[in-house]
C-alpha cells in the first residue's frame, strides 16, 4: 500500500530538481504540496492579524485554531490550548526555560544528556548558572551511542527538578527511552522536557501515553514550514509565569506566544498534517480497534500515517546499514546491529578514512546528493566521540520520500570518493 512514487508526487521540489537526492532531511525536510497550498491560500484570502472585528481577521483566527487542533491531534494532546507556536524549537525552549527557572532555587539539580542537540542543553546550562543550580550529565555508551539509562537512574535524585532528554538523536539517530526518563523524573517530582524534533518525522508521538510535561518539535522537520511547536501540560502552562507584553492574554497558549505569530506558517503546518493524514488513509493499514477508539478521525489517520512511515523507514534503515557497512574505510556511529534497527531513525552518521566530513559532503554534492557535515549543534556527543577537532561527522538522513534506488546511487558515489 505504500506507494513511494505517489508519495513523492506530493513534494514539488522533488520534481523541480529531479536529479537531486535529498539526504539532508535532519536539517529540514522538503515541504509537502498541501502545506504550500495552505500557505498560499492564507496569504491570498485570510492574511490579517488576530483578534480583529472584521472578516479576514476572523477567518485567520478560525484557520489558526484549526491548525492548533490538528497539532494537538498529531501529538495526542488533551486540548489545543496545550500547543504553543513559535519561531523554532530552540527559541521556544529558551523562552519557556526562563519561566521554568522561576521554580528553581540554589542547590536544585538539572539533568541533561551528552546525546542531545544543544537546544535542549544550553538553555538549562544558562538557567543553572542564573539560579545557582547543579547540572548533572547522563553519559553515552560510545560503542553504539545510546544513553546510559542506568546512570540516568542514579543521577536523578530528590534534588532533581528538571530532566531534559531527546526523543531521537539528530546526530546518530538513536531513539531514547523517553518514557523511562519521564518515569524517573516523576518518581522524584521533577519535570521532564523532551526534544522531539528529530523523532517527529519518523514515528507517532503520544504525549498522554508518555506523560511528559513538555515536548518540543519543529514543523519544518516534518514536511511543513519553519515553525516551532511546544506542547505543555495545561496545568503547568497555566501555573508558569510568562515573560510577555502586558496586553497579551493571561491564559495558555496566548501568554507564551509573544508578539505577532507567523500565521501563514501555522496554517501551512495544518497542510503538512493534512498530507500525513492523507498518507494514513491511503497508504496504511487501519489501526487495531483498541488502539483507535479514543482517537478523533484526524488523530487516527495521523497515527496510521506515521505508523506506515515507520514501517517503510525500517526497510530504509536495513538497506542503508548494509550498504554503508560494506564500504572500505567507512566507520558508522550509533546502533549498527541489524536486529536493533527499530531502535533508531534513518539518520546515519559516519567518517571515511583519508577524508574530512566536509570533503565527503562536497564530493556527494558534485553528484547532486545532499548531506550534512559537522556537529549539527550536537556538540556534546561529537566531543564525547572525540570528533570535534577533525570536523565531526558526515550525516545521511532519510525520510519516507527517499528510496532504495537513491541509497544505491549514493553508495556508488561513495566508492569513488
Amino acid at each position: 500500500m505504500f506507494d513511494v512514487d505517489n508519495i513523492r508526487s506530493h513534494f514539488p521540489s522533488l520534481a523541480t530538481d529531479a536529479n537531486a537526492i535529498f539526504f539532508d532531511n535532519p536539517g529540514g525536510t522538503q515541504m509537502a504540496r498541501e502545506a504550500m497550498e495552505r500557505m498560499q491560500d492564507y496569504l491570498l484570502t485570510n492574511n490579517a492579524n488576530q483578534g480583529g472585528a472584521f472578516h479576514t481577521s476572523r477567518a485567520s483566527d478560525a484557520i489558526v485554531a484549526e491548525a492548533r487542533q490538528a497539532v494537538a491531534d498529531f501529538l495526542h494532546a488533551r486540548r489545543p490550548a496545550e500547543i504553543v507556536f513559535g519561531q523554532n524549537m530552540t527559541s521556544l525552549t529558551m523562552h519557556i526555560s526562563r519561566s521554568i527557572a522561576r521554580l528553581l532555587k540554589p542547590g536544585d539539580e538539572i539533568v541533561v544528556t551528552r546525546l542531545d542537540h544543544d537546544a535542549n542543553i544550553a538553555p538549562w546550562l544558562l538557567i543553572a548558572q542564573d539560579r545557582g543550580c547543579e547540572v548533572r550529565w547522563v553519559e553515552i555508551h560510545p560503542e553504539d551511542c545510546t544513553l546510559d539509562m542506568e546512570q540516568m537512574a542514579q543521577v536523578i535524585t530528590e534534588r532533581t527538578k528538571l530532566v531534559a532528554v531527546g526523543y531521537a538523536s539528530n546526530a546518530v539517530g538513536t531513539i531514547n527511552d523517553v518514557k523511562r526518563a519521564v518515569e524517573l523524573a516523576h518518581r522524584v517530582g521533577a519535570l521532564c522536557y523532551i526534544d522531539a524534533v528529530q523523532y517527529a518525522p519518523h514515528r507517532p508521538i503520544d504525549v498522554q501515553e508518555l506523560d511528559c510535561d513538555f515536548l518540543a518539535c519543529s514543523a519544518y522537520k516534518f514536511f511543513g514550514p519553519h515553525l516551532g511547536i511546544l506542547y505543555g501540560k495545561y496545568e503547568l502552562l497555566d501555573r508558569l509565569t510568562a515573560y510577555k507584553v502586558r496586553p497579551a492574554g493571561n491564559e495558555p497558549p496566548d501568554k507564551f506566544e509573544t508578539g505577532t505569530q507567523s500565521f501563514e506558517s501555522i496554517v501551512a503546518t495544518l497542510g503538512a498534517l493534512e498530507y500525513l493524514a492523507w498518507l494514513g488513509t491511503t497508504s496504511a493499514e487501519p489501526l487495531p480497534i483498541k488502539a483507535s477508539t479514543s482517537l478523533s478521525p484526524r488523530a487516527r489517520a495521523l497515527k496510521q500515517g506515521m505508523t506506515a512511515i515507520a514501517t517503510y523507514e525500517l526497510e530504509l534503515n536495513h538497506a542503508l546499514l548494509k550498504g554503508l557497512s560494506a564500504l572500505p574505510g567507512l566507520h558508522l556511529y550509533g546502533i549498527t546491529d541489524p536486529q536493533r534497527m527499530s531502535q533508531r531513525v534513518p539518520t546515519f552518521s559516519c567518517t571515511l578514512v583519508g577524508h574530512t566530513p566536509q570533503t565527503v559532503a562536497a564530493a556527494l554534492d558534485k553528484a547532486n546528493i545532499y548531506v550534512w557535515d559537522g556537529d549539527f549543534y550536537a556538540l556534546s556527543v561529537i566531543e564525547r566521540l572525540g570528533l570535534a577537532a577533525s570536523g565531526g561527522l558526515v550525516r545521511i538522513g532519510l525520510v519516507h520520500y527517499n528510496t532504495q534506488a537513491e541509497i544505491e546511487r549514493m553508495l556508488h558515489v561513495l566508492t569513488t570518493v
